[in-house]
C-alpha cells in the first residue's frame, strides 16, 4: 500500500490574499446587482414623474455606496473565515505530523 502524501503546513500570507480576492469578486457582484436595481428604480421613478432618467444617480448615489458598504462587511467576514480556516489547517497539520 502506498504511503499517504503529507500535506504541507498552511502559510500565513495566504490569509490576506484570499480575503482580498474574495472581497474583490463579491464587491463587484454586489455593485452589479445594486446597479441593476438602481437603474430599474431610476427608470421607474422617472417614468412616473414624466422626466428623463438621470443615470448618474444610479451609479453615484446608490450602487457605489452600496458596493463599498458591502465590500467592507465582506472583507471583515472573509478575513475571519480565512483566519479560522488557517488555524484549523494548522492544527490538523500538527496532528498529521504526530501520527
Amino acid at each position: 500500500m502506498a504511503p499517504a502524501l503529507a500535506s504541507r503546513p498552511p502559510r500565513w500570507y495566504t490569509i490576506p490574499a484570499r480575503a482580498v480576492l474574495v472581497t474583490f469578486i463579491a464587491t463587484l457582484l454586489c455593485f452589479a446587482v445594486s446597479l441593476l436595481f438602481a437603474i430599474i428604480g431610476t427608470v421607474a421613478v422617472a417614468a412616473l414623474r414624466g422626466v428623463h432618467p438621470d443615470m448618474r444617480t444610479a451609479y453615484r448615489h446608490i450602487a457605489l455606496p452600496a458596493a463599498l458598504f458591502a465590500g467592507g462587511i465582506i472583507f471583515v467576514v472573509a478575513l475571519v473565515i480565512e483566519i479560522r480556516h488557517y488555524r484549523q489547517n494548522k492544527a490538523l497539520s500538527a496532528i498529521e505530523r504526530l501520527g
